[in-house]
């Protein structure tokens, strides 16, 4: 998996965080949709997204180098 793709990751939880706060202003829900529901989902892909890159980062062959600067 390359970094670009956890990055979409990541942005895809903060969009769908941005649909949930716009439901929540509004108190509107979609079916079983609700605003907690969707914060929850959003959340789980940032969380999902930041683990992915740190992991990415971690493994990166010349991290040692960057952290010895």
């Amino acid at each position: 998996m390359k970094t670009k793709h956890t990055f979409l990751i990541f942005l895809t939880g903060f969009l769908i965080n941005i649909v949930g706060a716009f439901f929540k202003i509004t108190h509107w829900s979609f079916g079983i949709f609700n605003a907690n529901i969707i914060f929850t989902i959003g959340s789980i892909f940032e969380i999902i997204g930041a683990l992915l890159f740190l992991y990415k980062l971690f493994t990166y062959p010349k991290f040692k180098d960057f952290m010895n600067w």
